[in-house]
């Protein structure tokens, strides 16, 4: 497992990688949003569809897998991402649906936090543990604004970001430029179109549901998941687990601008102890990876987006 924090990366590429992650997360926060506020009208699986069809749209022209002629490894690693992909996002929604989008995106991300944590036998990374866990405590204790149903389909939503990160990261070595991304958005609306057209009553789709829908779906999918191909093969899996603390407090922010979520003041406390573990435990992967700082020659056959 401590192979998650190790890797090749010059200075500027692993800027530019923590720089892309910074913008893919504020998207897919904001992005994550406006989705839920179509709720009402397309449910969580409505718009998870809406989502991946977006995404298909933009991605598969700009990837072009060559499908027939990708060996079965490739084409197993693009369904696989789409799979788990689609079910990160239809679990976190159904979870935003019961419990709102903070605390979600909250316990989902304690999936990268574990990931992050379980690689590495630092006792700093012990504490920040213990301290996540006890934020999660608070968030998930005997509160009348809390649902144990939404709880776990957020905390089932971690499990998946933690697949995801791992399958993104081995996808984006093997497929190059979009084409991950792109077999992903095909599998992911094979997957939930289908059940969409069954279950959303489309008699209330309206031009501006389809337009805030696009723009859902190019927030929260289009553009974060071509980042995180660009940022995963800049920085180790580990790491990029560990950075994305910053969604939390993103979709905090997102919820009370877009959706006028307010969080009570045990809840905004648990998230602060989240994120503040998070950042502390990034500090310690720094100190213990400075060969991320010191330049190395580029090798040749280094994938590019």
């Amino acid at each position: 497992m401590r192979t998650l924090f190790r890797g090749r990366k010059t200075p500027g590429q692993a800027s530019s990688g923590l720089g892309m992650l910074v913008v893919g997360a504020s998207s897919q926060q904001f992005g994550a949003a406006v989705g839920a506020s179509l709720f009402p009208v397309l449910g969580p699986v409505g718009v998870v569809a809406v989502r991946q069809v977006v995404m298909a749209a933009v991605h598969l022209p700009l990837g072009r897998p060559p499908v027939l002629s990708m060996t079965r490894g490739q084409l197993m690693l693009g369904i696989g991402l789409g799979v788990v992909m689609g079910m990160m996002n239809l679990t976190l929604y159904l979870a935003i649906d019961r419990i709102g989008l903070g605390l979600a995106v909250t316990l989902e991300f304690l999936g990268p936090l574990t990931l992050a944590l379980l690689s590495s036998k630092r006792l700093i990374n012990v504490v920040c543990a213990l301290a996540a866990a006890s934020g999660v405590y608070i968030l998930a204790g005997p509160q009348t604004s809390n649902d144990l149903v939404g709880i776990l389909l957020g905390l089932s939503a971690g499990a998946c970001w933690a697949g995801y990160i791992l399958t993104n990261r081995a996808a984006g070595a093997r497929l190059p430029g979009l084409q991950a991304s792109a077999m992903a958005a095909v599998t992911s609306v094979v997957m939930f179109v289908p059940v969409a057209a069954f279950t959303v009553d489309l008699s209330g789709v309206t031009t501006q549901v389809i337009l805030i829908g696009i723009l859902a779906g190019v927030l929260s999918s289009a553009v974060p998941y071509a980042a995180d191909l660009f940022v995963l093969r800049r920085i180790p899996p580990g790491l990029y687990s560990l950075m994305v603390s910053i969604h939390p407090a993103l979709a905090a922010l997102a919820g009370l601008v877009l959706l006028a979520e307010t969080l009570t003041l045990l809840e905004v406390v648990a998230i602060a102890v989240i994120t503040l573990a998070n950042v502390l435990a990034v500090a310690a992967v720094y100190r213990d990876n400075k060969r991320y700082v010191q330049p190395v020659p580029p090798r040749r056959d280094q994938d590019v987006v």
